[in-house]
């Protein structure tokens, strides 16, 4: 099933028992994915209606075409906002970030390309990012007259406080290479083996259970606000609420069963 406005596009794609993959993909490569405030609001809604999809299992977001992810916000619609427009503008930012943040399933970041300002909080609002070799990153904000906000909060979890500060007070773009390198994307590949990589991924969490993708899910929203006494409490919590259905003895049984039906190799 494909749905699609204006700029944002929606496949599902139906796995049977494995459950549902969502691919979301920004189309507005002829400005290099840049998204104004319709295409914020659009991701918003796109990602709350997934939200709503009780046999989704993992989403994966990008960019069309082979160039860019997310170039960043509209600068154009930017250049001339007075204060209460720009508070409506940089909170649909963040708006459109925490629906990704706030599903229920993993969400990973297909970088194809260019993946700056609101693109690079984009992809840090994602749980993992696989990116091409080709790729470039960078917080700019700063050249244009505003600092980096909203969710450049997540990048010093992700790549520290000290490569945080060189891109937000500098807006020079790095490779994809320096951004492997920082913990930024966790997988790097070239552009003919994206898609597979991305398959990979996602086909590695398909094998977990999907009530445990779920729990976990939030339970690493706690990890970032708990302290770690808090957080290790958390996580018992939630080991014990996988116990609400069957699925914890089902697939440890499979596991066992798997085991024991594994041939040994004997010296």
């Amino acid at each position: 099933m494909t749905t699609s406005n204006d700029i944002i596009q929606t496949r599902i794609d139906d796995r049977g028992a494995a459950g549902r993959v969502a691919y979301v993909t920004v189309n507005n490569p002829e400005r290099r994915n840049t998204l104004g405030m319709p295409g914020k609001t659009a991701i918003a809604e796109t990602f709350r209606r997934l939200a709503k999809d009780d046999g989704l299992r993992v989403v994966v977001i990008t960019g069309a075409g082979d160039k860019s992810f997310i170039a960043g916000a509209d600068i154009a619609e930017m250049r001339d906002l007075g204060a209460d427009e720009a508070l409506r503008e940089h909170t649909l930012t963040h708006v459109a970030n925490e629906s990704i943040r706030a599903l229920p399933v993993p969400v990973i970041a297909r970088v194809n390309g260019w993946c700056l300002g609101f693109g690079m909080e984009l992809a840090a609002a994602c749980d993992m990012r696989i990116g091409v070799d080709t790729s470039k990153f960078g917080m700019p904000e700063v050249r244009v007259g505003i600092p980096s906000g909203m969710e450049a909060n997540l990048l010093p979890a992700l790549i520290g406080w000290g490569k945080t500060m060189e891109l937000v007070f500098t807006g020079d773009i790095i490779d994809a290479q320096e951004a492997y390198r920082i913990g930024f994307l966790q997988r790097l590949t070239t552009s003919p083996d994206l898609d597979s990589a991305v398959e990979k991924m996602v086909g590695s969490i398909l094998l977990g259970g999907p009530r445990a993708i779920r729990l976990q899910k939030p339970l690493t929203r706690d990890w970032e606000r708990m302290s770690v006494t808090d957080g290790i409490w958390q996580g018992i919590r939630a080991c014990v609420a996988a116990r609400d259905t069957d699925e914890p003895r089902r697939m440890m049984q499979a596991f066992m069963d798997r085991k024991h039906n594994t041939p040994t190799t004997r010296g």
